[in-house]
């Protein structure tokens, strides 16, 4: 006996239904995080900190040259389902850090959403939210990738155009800079959102850790196999995955089960 084939618009119905319920599943952690995970909904940005939080090496005591990432979670009800991500940079022998990160506002009226600062500290809050090191290169291997930064942060495409969600964001811009530079191996969080973004036309790109490959439609769609990252699903920006080389789940609103740094 023969199965009939289902009529078109029950198979679109019944995939519309699987669409919706893992859109549904991948919001459940940013939900939960809103309720129970500590999220400041009523700080104000004009008075919000930005102290250093002592994550950063003195460069006084630790001569060595130094690359650390960092992560934070974005300011208020965003911060549920995205970080802000940045690097700095001590060249050996420097007195201080460089930040290279991308900042929104900076944006508006046409300016550039490039940051390169020494004026701020390297590890401080993100807006009251204190950030944790995503990854942290010192010695030779620091120098490499301090060497190339200057260059590679200002081939940037996206320098004056900025969008949230689904990027060209700040997280798009440190995985540009984990894509030019490979001695990086740069792997970021999950909830870096709009590190899979990539430009109309272009849907295959180098993971931004250089260890693999990721398909992606715009950022708001993909799927990323890495040595380092392991395999991320992405679905209108929230990523899912598990990490086989550091084990660790990857869930929407709670990043990396365990973290680390």
């Amino acid at each position: 006996m023969t199965i009939p084939a289902l009529p078109a618009a029950t198979a679109l119905v019944r995939v519309a239904g699987w669409l919706a319920g893992l859109v549904v599943l991948f919001l459940c952690g940013p939900v939960l995080t809103l309720a129970f995970g500590g999220i400041d909904l009523h700080g104000d940005w004009r008075t919000a900190s930005h102290r250093s939080t002592g994550l950063a090496p003195d460069p006084a005591h630790h001569p060595e040259a130094i690359v650390q990432v960092y992560a934070s979670r974005t300011f208020g009800w965003r911060g549920a389902f995205a970080v802000h991500t940045w690097i700095a940079a001590k060249p050996a022998d420097a007195s201080r850090y460089t930040r290279y990160e991308v900042i929104g506002w900076r944006a508006l009226g046409g300016g550039s959403a490039l940051s390169i600062s020494s004026t701020q500290a390297a590890d401080a809050e993100w807006y009251g939210a204190r950030p944790w090191i995503v990854d942290e290169l010192t010695g030779p291997r620091a120098e490499a990738v301090i060497a190339k930064l200057p260059a590679a942060a200002a081939s940037y495409p996206w320098a004056r155009t900025y969008r949230v969600w689904p990027g060209p964001n700040s997280n798009t811009f440190v995985a540009w800079l984990g894509r030019a530079i490979p001695e990086l191996e740069l792997a970021l969080p999950p909830l870096a959102v709009g590190k899979d973004y990539l430009p109309p036309g272009e849907f295959v790109a180098p993971a931004p850790s250089g260890t693999g490959y990721q398909v992606s439609i715009g950022g708001i769609v993909g799927l990323t196999v890495a040595r380092a990252e392991g395999l991320e699903v992405n679905l209108f920006g929230l990523v899912a995955g598990i990490d086989f080389r550091h084990p660790a789940l990857e869930l929407p609103g709670f990043g990396r089960i365990p973290r680390r740094g």
